[in-house]
């Protein structure tokens, strides 16, 4: 967990010296490390002088398997930086060759795999497996080293540190990634509970919940839990993994799309659908039942309340009603409040404030909508674009300046950044939970205004956000006269709004953020099928290179277009170490050609989604990297710029990174899609996710906006300032939203 922030964790309680020179295990450590791309610190070294050589191993060991290094990284084709030269007409004649066999006279050479590859046809000296099914026989056991032109620096965490950590988590003001999550679980098993913790967002609090829940402290959980809604989503989440509240039939329709398949006869898309609504069904022992009875039992407020929030799930809340037996457990003595509960919910003798919304401006009654939405700012704000549109900015944007300074810093600064794009009249890139990225129309009422309008109107929202972060800034005590902001800053997007679902082993990185490309290559790798058996897993790596008047695809169908070259394509893994795939693009040819973008894309081509623990990235050095002609190994950790690897909730494709060919940069970002190869991918879908990430204020310009507000100097000196904000500070989100997005 310490790695992913660029340090490495030694406990307080472990024996530690600082000799004056370096003994000879911390030196072998220091080099391996080095030739994995991370440099440790002198203050680290000097405490790892007193490290025991099997906890310097075991140090060794977690980098190792954070960067893959014991697994098969050969592809398909040995030396594949030179084309093999193979065409659709050699796996056509291949195929009716095992169609009709010898007898036919077709002669060649039987693999492995069974399949007869004709002579003539494909050169099988320069493949690990076959070229025809896909199987790989021969794998590899090393990854080269050294190659990298950058090394990553390592700092030292005690305890404290680590502490310190967890609070920030837990306290986070936006919501935490796969990354965080999974860091938090981890360290709420090792850690004991911080005093004085705030816990402002519910996703977090499911993950405190259920690691209280699975330590046996029920009524401690249940403190937590605050409203019936907080009831549901830790049951649902507890069921799917999902904190937040995703609709059954969204998880349905996301295993039928993960299983549909081009070849009809492989399609089994209906069959998920069933096994995944089979798998959404509610079994609770007598325990639960309890347990969830005393919690809802425990909450204190009005029944007719609770049920307007229970309102919107009604559905959901009947099915967990049954499944819990909560209407026998609500006449059992000592259950009056869940009683009355149970009893306003089922009556349906209930207001609901949505529907009074909704009445209101059915009946253009601005007033009495506008105080109903100032009821609730929170939702007011969600709403706030399209009432604009409904009623005219003139008496919104008042109403609204008036409940602004009680909202959350998140939620306004998604106000700011969506505007722009929401005003334009173009289409948008929305992506639902649990769902991939789509385009969504605009807003059909924006044509009863001109564009001078609705210039206006973004103008406006901005300013009611940038006016009430000012006052924000204005009224904290700043603990510094003097800041740095590391100039790389104004290149990173403020973390709001965007959920990543990928988990960031080696080093974090926030969407939108732009990696410069040091040498004339980049190469981009894909690793699947770790701890599996050999099995057929047919993940495929792609680029979809865009030019102004054309698009061409670097894929398993197009293996070696001009400017980008294929390793091969792989359909069936091997035993336990996992295979692999790269692609690798020649900036200088596709800059000659005005190649414009490069997007690397991952898609699950078998039945189902990407395969969990699927690692991706990309390479980049100074210095040229290698490929083995022998194997075909092209892997070296030192030269990797950004890898990540799938979790849990994946998508059926993923874009996760965009090469402006001119400017030679990367862009990272995480755009799940739908899509069984990368013809699927929508090049529009993607410009407006960018867009999107553009209109975001950047964690630099943040910053000088706050040093401004609270009269700070900023210096380009770091080591004078008294607080510095740099780079590898910004890439823990938790830590900026701390920092920008404090309330």
């Amino acid at each position: 967990m310490a790695l992913r922030a660029g340090a490495i964790y030694l406990p307080d309680d472990l024996p530690t010296g600082t000799p004056a020179q370096i003994t000879g295990p911390v030196l072998g450590v220091t080099s391996q490390l080095l030739k994995l791309g991370y440099a440790p610190t002198e203050q680290l070294l000097h405490v790892l002088n007193g490290v025991p050589p099997t906890q310097l191993l075991q140090i060794l060991d977690v980098v190792n398997e954070v960067m893959g290094t014991d697994l098969n990284w050969a592809p398909l084709v040995r030396g594949w930086d030179i084309p093999t030269g193979e065409t659709f007409a050699d796996h056509l004649v291949t195929l009716v060759a095992n169609l009709w066999g010898e007898e036919a006279g077709f002669h060649g050479t039987r693999l492995p795999c069974g399949h007869l590859i004709p002579d003539g046809t494909f050169p099988l000296e320069r493949y690990n497996g076959c070229p025809f099914c896909g199987r790989q026989f021969d794998t590899a056991g090393f990854v080269y080293q050294g190659q990298g032109s950058k090394l990553k620096p390592l700092q030292l965490w005690r305890d404290a540190e680590l502490a310190a950590h967890l609070r920030l988590l837990l306290e986070s003001a936006v919501p935490l990634n796969a990354t965080q999550a999974d860091s938090l679980k981890r360290l709420l098993r090792h850690l004991p509970w911080p005093q004085g913790i705030d816990i402002k967002m519910k996703e977090t609090s499911m993950l405190v919940v259920d690691a209280l829940v699975e330590a046996g402290h029920d009524e401690q959980a249940g403190t937590l839990l605050t409203s019936p809604t907080d009831v549901l989503r830790y049951l649902w989440y507890r069921h799917t993994g999902y904190a937040q509240l995703v609709k059954p039939r969204t998880l349905v329709n996301k295993a039928r799309i993960a299983h549909s398949h081009h070849y009809l006869p492989l399609d089994d898309s209906q069959q998920a659908a069933q096994d995944k609504e089979n798998a959404l069904r509610l079994h609770y022992d007598r325990r639960w039942c309890r347990r969830v009875a005393a919690w809802l039992n425990a909450l204190d407020i009005d029944p007719e309340k609770a049920c307007e929030q229970m309102h919107p799930h009604r559905a959901m809340w009947v099915r967990f009603i049954r499944a819990l037996r909560l209407v026998e457990y609500s006449h059992r003595p000592g259950h009056e409040r869940l009683n009355a509960l149970l009893t306003a919910f089922h009556s349906q003798q209930y207001p609901v404030w949505q529907g009074r919304v909704n009445a209101g401006k059915l009946k253009r009654d601005t007033a009495a909508t506008l105080a109903l939405l100032k009821q609730r700012p929170g939702a007011f704000a969600r709403c706030l674009l399209s009432t604009m549109l409904w009623f005219g900015p003139e008496e919104v944007l008042p109403a609204f300046a008036q409940v602004a300074p009680g909202l959350p810093p998140r939620l306004l600064l998604t106000l700011g950044s969506l505007a722009a794009g929401y005003f334009d009249g173009e289409k948008r890139m929305v992506r639902p939970v649990a769902a991939a990225g789509r385009l969504v129309d605009p807003n059909p009422l924006l044509r009863l205004y001109s564009q001078q309008q609705r210039d206006d109107m973004a103008i406006a929202v901005n300013d009611i956000y940038r006016q009430s972060m000012r006052r924000r800034w204005e009224a904290q005590q700043p603990a510094a006269s003097t800041v740095y902001i590391d100039p790389r800053l104004d290149a990173v997007p403020v973390p709001v709004g965007d959920r990543s679902t990928t988990v960031h082993d080696a080093g974090s990185a926030l969407q939108g953020t732009r990696f410069a490309v040091e040498g004339d290559n980049v190469r981009i790798f894909l690793q699947w099928g770790k701890g599996l058996p050999a099995m057929h897993l047919d993940m495929d790596l792609s680029v979809a290179i865009t030019y102004d008047d054309h698009e061409e695809q670097c894929a398993y169908f197009n293996l070696a277009p001009q400017g980008a070259k294929h390793s091969g394509d792989i359909r069936e893994i091997p035993d336990q170490v996992g295979t692999a795939e790269y692609v690798e693009l020649d900036l200088p040819v596709l800059t000659q050609r005005g190649a414009r973008f490069a997007v690397f894309s991952c898609n699950a081509y078998s039945n189902g989604e990407l395969s969990p623990g699927l690692t991706v990235g990309w390479m980049d050095s100074r210095h040229r990297m290698a490929v083995d002609e022998k194997t075909g190994v092209a892997y070296d950790p030192s030269t990797v710029t950004q890898l990540i690897r799938i979790g849990n909730d994946s998508a059926k494709g993923l874009v996760f990174g965009v090469l402006d060919v001119a400017r030679r940069v990367i862009i990272w970002l995480e755009m799940p899609y739908g899509g069984q190869n990368v013809l699927a991918l929508n090049t529009t879908g993607i410009n407006a996710f960018m867009k999107k990430l553009a209109a975001k204020p950047t964690v630099g310009q943040m910053l000088r906006a706050k040093a401004e507000a609270q009269h700070l100097t900023v210096t380009d000196n770091r080591d004078s300032a008294d607080e510095a904000y740099t780079y590898q500070w910004a890439l823990d989100t938790a830590a900026v939203a701390s920092v920008l997005l404090k309330e």
